[in-house]
């Protein structure tokens, strides 16, 4: 019987595309109860009215693939048990989440099977494997260790390092608009031009020193793309206008929170100032959207056991 507690991440920040990520202080938790012959989930919190409550659910899907992996006994049946903070489709890891817990529980199995501590899990082998589900490491890797990580795949597996960085807050407002990770896929080109390319190389590394030293100004100079954000901004009713009008409430720099539709804001003060003026923004566009005011956070992924 075990319990794992999954943080909240955004990804990209900004220029990093697909290699860097940062935890924030919002958590869904899952709670494995072997039972039965049957795998019965249930959802509560956000997106509860629609994921899966069954053996399709992304939790089961992936534990079971797992297991079937790693060449113990399947379970016969469970009772999963899903505690939603973090929006569905928000561009803040939820679906990231669900894969870690999947994985998570599937070695927690593996090790009582053999008859180890199944909280003893081997997460460098973990996040080997999410990154290979998710075809890329920003959401899961700072999900699984916590903070602010640059995580990048090699022939060898996946490179990863956790930058220290000053504490700093976010506001991220998410709109009510339904954005495919697929459709955000979809919307880039094949190629970059050398010039793009220079463009995001350097100003990804000035982020991660901006963050290190919490120099905002720098910060708010470096946080631009062009390899991902113009093409996928323009998919989403009001986000262009939620990114200004948020730097005009007083954020430090604003960018699409992951692929979207949610837009982050990093902020020392006024945040609900902030929040509110991205409201304001979508509502313009025929939006519904909310918004939370969010520490970043060193703390990942928490595997603990149920009492029985």
């Amino acid at each position: 019987m075990i319990r794992v507690r999954i943080p909240a991440t955004t990804a990209n920040l900004g220029p990093g595309f697909d290699c860097m990520g940062l935890a924030l202080d919002l958590w869904n938790t899952f709670e494995l109860r072997p039972r039965g012959q049957l795998y019965i989930v249930e959802n509560h919190g956000e997106g509860a009215a629609s994921l899966p409550v069954g053996d399709k659910n992304l939790v089961v899907v992936t534990m079971q693939q797992e297991i079937e992996r790693l060449g113990v006994a399947q379970l016969a049946g469970a009772h999963i048990v899903c505690h939603n903070e973090i929006p569905a489709a928000s561009g803040l890891g939820s679906s990231s989440t669900a894969t870690l817990a999947g994985l998570l529980f599937a070695h927690a199995w593996a090790r009582t099977w053999m008859d180890e501590d199944p909280a003893d899990i081997d997460r460098d082998v973990v996040l080997s494997r999410a990154v290979e589900i998710e075809g890329h490491g920003d959401n899961v890797a700072p999900a699984l260790l916590g903070g602010f990580v640059i995580v990048v795949p090699d022939g060898q597996g996946v490179l990863t390092q956790r930058i220290p960085y000053i504490p700093i807050k976010a506001v991220v407002c998410v709109p009510d608009f339904a954005y495919l990770t697929s459709d955000a896929r979809a919307a880039l080109p094949e190629t970059y031009s050398k010039a793009d390319a220079i463009f995001n190389i350097g100003r990804a590394m000035l982020v991660a020193e901006a963050l290190r030293q919490g120099d905002d100004v720098m910060l708010a100079r470096a946080m631009s793309d062009r390899i991902h954000e113009p093409y996928r901004l323009p998919a989403i009713p009001g986000a262009a206008n939620a990114k200004s009008l948020a730097k005009s409430a007083g954020a430090i720099c604003v960018a699409l929170s992951g692929a979207g539709p949610g837009v982050i804001a990093f902020a020392r003060e006024g945040f609900d100032r902030i929040g509110r003026a991205m409201n304001a923004a979508f509502e313009e566009a025929g939006q519904r959207s909310r918004y939370w005011v969010l520490d970043a956070t060193e703390k990942g992924a928490h595997i603990g056991r149920l009492p029985v």
